[in-house]
């Protein structure tokens, strides 16, 4: 049996192996990006990249625009002949759309 004293010796050992890895980890680790980056700046300079070509954004320092219709409203399809509501057919059915097509009415009947 071990007593007290040689555990805490034990321990020590292993906690300095285990500080001993952690060195080599981080180093290990600051190897493989030291050469991924010199890969990456090696491709960037092959095709004539830049860190603005990499952000996405355009040379003014703006993100483009998604697409020409983005931000844009979009007309409506069906309209409510009692209340005047309107629906553009996207999203979720507003609640006169719900329930006019749960009395049986077609959704039809509401196009614009």
């Amino acid at each position: 049996m071990t007593n007290y004293q040689e555990l805490l010796a034990q321990k020590a050992a292993l906690e300095k192996q285990q500080a001993e890895l952690e060195k080599q980890l981080a180093e290990a680790r600051r190897a493989e990006r030291a050469g991924v980056i010199s890969q990456i700046k090696s491709l960037m300079a092959e095709h004539g990249l830049s860190l603005a070509d990499l952000s996405g954004k355009t040379p003014n320092g703006k993100a483009p625009k998604a697409s020409a219709n983005a931000g844009r409203k979009v007309a409506p399809k069906y309209r409510n002949p009692a209340t005047g509501e309107t629906w553009t057919g996207r999203g979720l059915q507003p609640n006169w759309v719900k329930a006019a097509v749960a009395s049986g009415k077609k959704l039809e009947e509401f196009a614009i």
